[in-house]
């Protein structure tokens, strides 16, 4: 006795209840059951394929970016070397040669790519103090023989190594709209109310302009007017912007100055010989490249260069 909820199954009429008959009666389950047997064999193949490849695109972008790596190591490593293979020599100078040395550090360099020249400029006696308080500096070029021997009597200095280059001399800048001067004695006039000077303290132009005064009697009329300055560089700013009537600088400083006139130079013997001594710091990290740009200073190409800027070559 079957369940009231379970029909009687119909047979077929032939009484055959064979696999050939239910194919009849469900075709579309057999076919779906087919393909799925063919889809599982070839599912595996297929990833496999899939898996092989995306294995190899995984190697390549690592070897490529390995390779990258790789070249960039070697660039950065090659930069290293090369900053290390490239010796540094630092150059205190007084800044009334900072247009000029500008220029012979280019020659320099393109005669010795290996060592680089890096410029320290400032008023000789605050370059002295700095060497003397134990600074990195490699060469010593100050504006004045005063300072060099004072950097010697403390043996800071390597003596075989020091020379008298260059020499200069002290003018008169007038600014821009003030009378013109035909001699240092009219200083002393009511038309000049500020003279700008470096200090004597510890620039060397301004201790020159103080012994041209002092020699030529006029320096008690002139003390009240003077303004003292860090360096020349700041003496010629104010006279370029018309913070004083005139001032005391070098003749090279006045190169090229449109702002002011060139009136007229001390006269001679009115100061001390203005040389400029050059040589090599005794504690230099760097000797022999310190030795090679005095040398290359002392040169007829160096010595060209300083003529174009004012300068009397002593060599």
């Amino acid at each position: 006795m079957k369940g009231t909820n379970s029909p009687e199954k119909e047979l077929d009429p032939s009484g055959s209840d064979s696999l050939s008959s239910r194919g009849a009666l469900f075709p579309t389950s057999l076919s779906r059951y087919a393909f799925t047997r063919h889809s599982i064999a070839i599912a595996p193949i297929r990833s496999l394929r899939l898996r092989i490849r995306t294995a190899g695109c995984v190697v390549l972008i690592m070897l490529l970016s390995i390779g990258a790596i790789t070249a960039s190591a070697q660039k950065e490593q090659r930069s290293a070397t090369t900053k290390e293979n490239r010796s540094e020599i630092i150059i205190s100078a007084a800044a009334s040669l900072a247009d000029s040395m500008h220029v012979l550090r280019s020659n320099f360099i393109a005669l010795h790519p290996g060592i680089q020249v890096t410029y320290n400029f400032g008023s000789s006696g605050a370059l002295q103090q700095q060497i003397e308080h134990g600074a990195p500096v490699d060469v010593f070029f100050p504006a004045g023989i005063k300072q060099m021997a004072a950097l010697q009597d403390k043996s800071l200095m390597d003596d075989a190594t020091v020379r008298h280059i260059v020499k200069n001399n002290v003018v008169i800048l007038v600014s821009k709209g003030v009378p013109h001067i035909g001699s240092f004695e009219e200083l002393a006039g009511k038309s000049i109310a500020s003279i700008g000077v470096g200090d004597p303290g510890s620039v060397p132009a301004g201790q020159y302009a103080v012994q041209v005064f002092r020699n030529l009697g006029i320096y008690d009329e002139l003390e009240s007017k003077l303004i003292l300055a860090k360096d020349v560089r700041e003496v010629l700013t104010w006279v370029k912007t018309g913070n004083v009537h005139v001032g005391i600088v070098y003749a090279t400083d006045a190169q090229g100055i449109k702002n002011g006139e060139l009136s007229v130079d001390a006269p001679e013997g009115s100061h001390d010989p203005i040389i400029y001594p050059i040589g090599v710091v005794k504690d230099s990290e760097h000797p022999e490249e310190a030795r090679l740009f005095v040398e290359y200073l002392l040169s007829p190409q160096a010595a060209a260069v300083f003529r174009t800027f004012g300068f009397f070559p002593l060599n």
